[in-house]
């Protein structure tokens, strides 16, 4: 389980209490097995993509306890720390618990801003501004989800149409068009080119399902023996719904075709991801320090 920033200070003023030098990822290792972090808990990323949480958490422990100068950087090494005796003396306290509020007081005041922040999670700010995102994230997608339904089977083509060519197949929407079968059942089916060159075909099948609904073995099963019918070895099954369990088994087993599923779910994020009905309303940036510009020759 990865911990929270504030369980991190203490075991870190352990570390260090040996008074040697230890490095970043000496550090990030140590609370790695301290806290029986798993590799696939060290590789999870904040919502942004950019940030790795748990790696993110231990750098924000260690720059709150540098504020509070518990820790402090070695001498002309970056990455690289040491206690202070403030540190050993937090230790020799035996504090029941270190928190934010408990590092606060021994804080440089003349360093900090005005902090209305409540600290009580210990969240690090990235964190609190990626859920914030994703929020709003969801509720975009809800949006997009309800449009997409109140529009007609013919819309509805036209948006499959237009993310296969944004996501790179069937060249451009003109050619992409052309290929495509007639619509029916609320849904498109026909045969794209994979890429710009028409290297190979994908046979596409699209169905606009109302919430709650879900496609089974059996649809995929039909659909597959579609692509035998046609001697196509890909297809993408597109849906408003979701899939059940044993269509997603059966798909994930077929040996001789490749099959993609997407649902609901996924149609609205690549929807995002391409731009695809959706525009940048406003960009933040979040800067950090450029280390490489600080480093003497």
């Amino acid at each position: 389980m990865i911990p929270k920033t504030c369980e991190c200070y203490k075991p870190i003023l352990e570390l260090l209490a040996d008074g040697k030098e230890h490095t970043k990822e000496e550090i990030i290792d140590y609370l790695a097995k301290y806290f029986n972090v798993t590799e696939e808990e060290r590789r999870m990323r904040l919502q942004s993509g950019n940030d790795f949480i748990f790696i993110n958490r231990v750098g924000w422990a260690i720059f709150r306890l540098r504020q509070a100068s518990a820790m402090e950087n070695s001498e002309n090494k970056r990455g690289v720390y040491r206690i202070t005796q403030r540190g050993l003396d937090i230790l020799k306290e035996k504090p029941e618990i270190i928190d934010y509020k408990y590092l606060n007081q021994f804080a440089d005041k003349n360093k900090l801003e005005k902090d209305n922040t409540d600290h009580s999670t210990e969240q690090p700010p990235e964190e609190i501004i990626s859920e914030q995102l994703e929020i709003l994230k969801e509720k975009l997608k809800n949006e997009l989800k309800q449009r997409i339904l109140e529009k007609s089977p013919q819309f509805f083509e036209k948006l499959v149409l237009e993310l296969i060519v944004k996501m790179g197949y069937g060249g451009s929407f003109e050619e992409a068009s052309k290929v495509l079968g007639k619509s029916g059942d609320e849904g498109v089916d026909g045969v794209i080119k994979e890429d710009v060159l028409g290297l190979d075909n994908i046979y596409l099948q699209a169905k606009r399902y109302n919430p709650g609904q879900s496609i089974g073995r059996k649809e995929i099963q039909s659909f597959v023996g579609a692509l035998h019918g046609k001697g196509a070895r890909k297809g993408i099954f597109i849906t408003t719904a979701s899939f059940t369990k044993e269509a997603l088994q059966y798909a994930e087993n077929i040996k001789d075709i490749k099959v993609v599923l997407i649902d609901g779910d996924k149609l609205l994020e690549y929807m995002i991801k391409y731009n695809l009905g959706v525009r940048v309303d406003s960009v933040i940036e979040i800067k950090k320090i450029d280390s490489d510009y600080f480093e003497e020759e």
